[in-house]
């Protein structure tokens, strides 16, 4: 049992929009806060730990509201979760329950602390973001096979960048999920796919199948 609390932006459940996981049923913890900056941010509604309409909940609140659900695959978003000090022991706790649990954390924050089961989805920032400098690169150390590398991209030279991170990095050796996602409306995304068809890049293609389901800027879904 833990009383111990986070900054709960919203609870809902949902398919996986994205990852390797897209469709599946999901339970989503969105936590509140965010240490970076991104252009192309699409929940700064819960950028910082005051976020409107946040509510402080315990662990064994979040946990009982998950079992509620009925779904068993749980992700923890924000914002960014690394950022509150309890999301390591919200981890825990509903490994401890038998739930699979992912989590997507921007890149910029140690993913050690994270446990190895879980299916981390790291994101790397590119230049079109603006936070290019703030990528934790010491964090590949740590990635599993089962883990993800998401790079959201608007540009040629976002696509590059990908590119010299993934050779650099020995990403491909690592995982093979390496996600190419274009930004929303800023690229045709026909684009993205020829590079890589061209390249023989060694990543895998997305969209954000939620954003096509539901109108773009919908929350909870």
């Amino acid at each position: 049992m833990s009383d111990k609390t986070l900054k709960i932006n919203e609870l809902f459940s949902s398919i996986q929009g994205e990852s390797t996981y897209a469709g599946r049923l999901c339970f989503f913890v969105r936590l509140c806060g965010c240490n970076l900056n991104c252009s192309y941010c699409d929940t700064m509604y819960a950028h910082t730990e005051n976020a409107e309409n946040h509510r402080v909940m315990t662990i064994d609140e979040i946990i009982c509201e998950a079992k509620k659900s009925a779904i068993n695959l749980v992700e923890i978003t924000g914002g960014e979760p690394l950022m509150q000090a309890n999301t390591i022991e919200l981890v825990n706790s509903l490994l401890a329950e038998n739930f699979e649990v992912m989590m997507e954390t921007n890149g910029s924050l140690d993913i050690a602390q994270v446990d190895s089961r879980v299916k981390r989805v790291l994101d790397c920032k590119v230049p079109s973001s603006g936070m290019s400098e703030l990528n934790l690169y010491d964090n590949y150390r740590y990635l599993t096979p089962h883990d993800e590398v998401k790079f959201v991209m608007g540009s040629r030279g976002d696509y590059e960048f990908a590119c010299h991170v993934i050779e650099k990095y020995n990403l491909a050796e690592k995982t093979p999920n390496l996600l190419f996602s274009p930004i929303f409306g800023a690229i045709e995304v026909a684009q993205i796919v020829e590079w890589m068809v061209q390249d023989k890049v060694p990543a895998r293609f997305q969209l954000q199948m939620h954003k096509f389901i539901w109108d773009k800027n919908a929350r909870g879904v």
